[in-house]
């Protein structure tokens, strides 16, 4: 298969419209062709393509800063001597001047296909500017790694936020170029935005689901997603970020585990099991040990529970990773019901709101966590209704039919 970069550097029938253009370039450490040539380098090396900036989200546009709210700087490139202007810090919103170094904006991202990956967010950001600016933006379409499965609640009306960039399920199971025809839809955005699609993706075939597993390298779009078993995990594990719970930060498997010096991770299996067992289908967990060298707990031995999604009991299909985790923080409760659970910090610019509610997109899944009362049907029932929402309101922005 080929990725909307292969296919434009290929095809110079593609690139036609943007000669005599300013073009600029949104992408990340992940962003390279084939090849693995960063698209910044592949498109300098084009004699028709004139570069006259480039652009970097979280965690910058070739480097990686390690977690949330650590911000880039703008700087020149030392090879190309254009601004690479940073979308991660003084501002995450391309400012008017940014927006008068381009006529067209290539975007080029590799996303997890989460709601909470804030990629999406800087997509909606630039697509709203380029409106406003009456710019171009070209997406250079790459797979959803995590596949066309859906799971989650709705983020509510007036909890948007960074990671929550519109009333989408945590698992969209949408591409960037999906994602930006639906903002230009719901946004109502006056915007000349096209596709350059992928060529061949399957997202329903394996072992992939998704990711051209085996035909492609995998490269870390953010620090902490080194693999394809993480992006299965994350609609769930990223949950994590807003407890007092190890995401496993400062391990070699970080969001594909979970866990903390005082908890007991055998019996805490065995409850979401008593539970809950239909919650845990096309998956294995294992009580495990880890050891953070940074982050929460750094130094001190964690009790813990590893999601296997890469060996034959894993079923793309059945899999819900949201569910998961909600029945994980269900089952501590369980087990420990005065756990302080919850962690109560500043989360991506978001400062009076606890970071478990921002993730989600609303209270509602705390809220059912710390009602000892609720049962699983009681999420099922809301979250369901959701996703079947969703997945009726996607289906006019769906470009990869089987």
């Amino acid at each position: 298969m080929k990725f909307g970069i292969d296919r434009l550097l290929e095809d110079s029938a593609l690139r036609k419209p943007l000669a005599g253009k300013r073009v600029a370039l949104l992408a990340h450490p992940a962003s390279v062709t084939q090849d693995l040539t960063h698209t910044l380098d592949a498109l300098a090396a084009l004699p028709d393509i004139k570069l006259s900036a480039a652009f970097g989200p979280q965690h910058g546009l070739r480097g990686d800063k390690q977690d949330n709210m650590m911000e880039s700087p703008d700087f020149i490139d030392p090879v190309l001597g254009i601004p690479v202007f940073s979308l991660y810090g003084e501002v995450r919103r391309p400012t008017d001047v940014m927006m008068d170094t381009f006529d067209v904006l290539l975007v080029d991202l590799q996303d997890l296909g989460c709601r909470i990956y804030t990629f999406i967010t800087t997509l909606r950001y630039v697509l709203e500017a380029a409106a406003a600016h009456q710019k171009t933006v070209w997406i250079l379409d790459r797979p959803n790694p995590a596949g066309r499965p859906v799971e989650g609640l709705l983020l509510r009306k007036g909890w948007e936020s960074f990671v929550g960039a519109g009333p989408m399920p945590m698992r969209h199971g949408l591409t960037m170029g999906e994602l930006a025809h639906w903002f230009i839809a719901i946004l109502a955005l006056d915007v000349d935005c096209q596709v350059i699609r992928m060529q061949d993706w399957q997202p329903e075939s394996g072992p992939g689901y998704g990711w051209p597993l085996g035909e492609r390298s995998w490269i870390n779009p953010s620090p902490n997603a080194p693999n394809l078993s993480m992006t299965r995990c994350y609609a769930g594990t990223v949950m994590l970020e807003g407890t007092t719970l190890s995401e496993g930060r400062g391990t070699t498997r970080p969001l594909e585990l979970f866990g903390a010096p005082d908890i007991d991770a055998k019996a805490l299996i065995k409850i979401m099991h008593d539970i809950a067992p239909q919650w845990l289908a096309g998956c294995r967990l294992r009580e495990c040990w880890f050891e953070p060298t940074f982050h929460k707990y750094a130094g001190k031995l964690c009790a813990g529970v590893q999601i296997h999604v890469e060996d034959g009991a894993y079923d793309h299909a059945a899999f819900r990773p949201w569910r998961l985790q909600a029945l994980a923080f269900k089952a501590l409760r369980r087990q420990q019901p005065d756990y302080r659970l919850w962690r109560d910090f500043p989360y991506e610019y978001e400062l009076d709101r606890l970071a478990i509610d921002v993730i989600n997109g609303s209270p509602l899944l705390r809220e059912w966590v710390d009602d000892a009362a609720a049962m699983p049907e009681d999420l099922e029932m809301i979250t369901r209704m959701d996703e079947l929402a969703w997945e009726q309101a996607r289906l006019p922005f769906l470009l990869y039919q089987e």
